[in-house]
């Protein structure tokens, strides 16, 4: 599968997810840079974590208006996987690409550790490679990470499967002790109703390389790799 990751002004884990994609799996994967409008040779779009233009107005609200956004906004039509980490998270809610928003957190404050969540859906090329209801653990760095969304998208959410990862305990407990800023329903990551479209607070590209002691995260792109191939 060919990679692409989206550059733009104040993105700061673009280089991580290339290690993981190119230098981690082998997959070829190339730099976006915001400005780009072609992307019909990438399989899979990825909108890194950062500050996207310094996240002035509101976090992702000028990066969706990006040119490589409405490429980005293309390319998910044609069912083609993309995926936003923390910023791209945000973004791809202000792109429209997956419902909702992220407010500051509950404390109001920035948090960077690493938290449990638990898997609760495997029914998804992004979840493929986990057990359903499995715990794992996966940092987070983010000062609006709290997801909101009316009570009628949040129902659907839940009755579609759409929410692939919650906020947990240690022992797998959904509850507001395990959850980090106050997201409803516990969200940690959802995707589109085509499930093509993964958002997600928590860093996964963190948790990939042996050398930083964890590796759940890897799984995540290993399960792209592996419904690919069922494909």
């Amino acid at each position: 599968m060919k990679f692409g990751v989206i550059v733009f002004p104040g993105s700061n884990c673009d280089r991580d997810v290339v290690w993981v994609t190119q230098g981690l799996l082998n997959q070829p994967t190339r730099m976006i840079w915001h400005e780009e409008t072609d992307i019909s040779d990438l399989d899979v779009v990825v909108i890194p974590g950062g500050f996207s233009y310094g996240d002035y107005l509101r976090c992702g609200a000028i990066a969706r208006f990006s040119p490589v956004m409405k490429a980005t906004v293309e390319h998910a039509k044609l069912g083609k996987p993309v995926l936003g980490i923390c910023n791209g998270f945000q973004v791809l809610t202000e792109a429209g690409l997956l419902p909702g928003a992220l407010a500051r957190n509950a404390g109001l404050n920035f948090i960077c550790d690493r938290t449990p969540l638990k898997v609760e859906s495997t029914n998804s090329l992004w979840t493929s490679a986990y057990k359903s209801g499995q715990i794992i653990n996966l940092p987070i760095a983010h000062g609006e990470g709290r997801y909101y969304a009316d009570a009628d998208t949040l129902a659907e959410l839940e009755d579609n499967g759409q929410i692939l990862f919650r906020y947990c305990t240690s022992a797998g407990k959904i509850s507001n002790a395990g959850n980090p800023n106050g997201s409803l329903n516990n969200i940690a990551g959802i995707c589109n109703r085509q499930g093509n479209v993964l958002g997600m607070m928590p860093h996964p590209e963190r948790a990939s390389d042996p050398i930083l002691g964890k590796t759940d995260g890897i799984k995540l792109f290993e399960g792209l790799l592996l419904a690919a191939v069922a494909d």
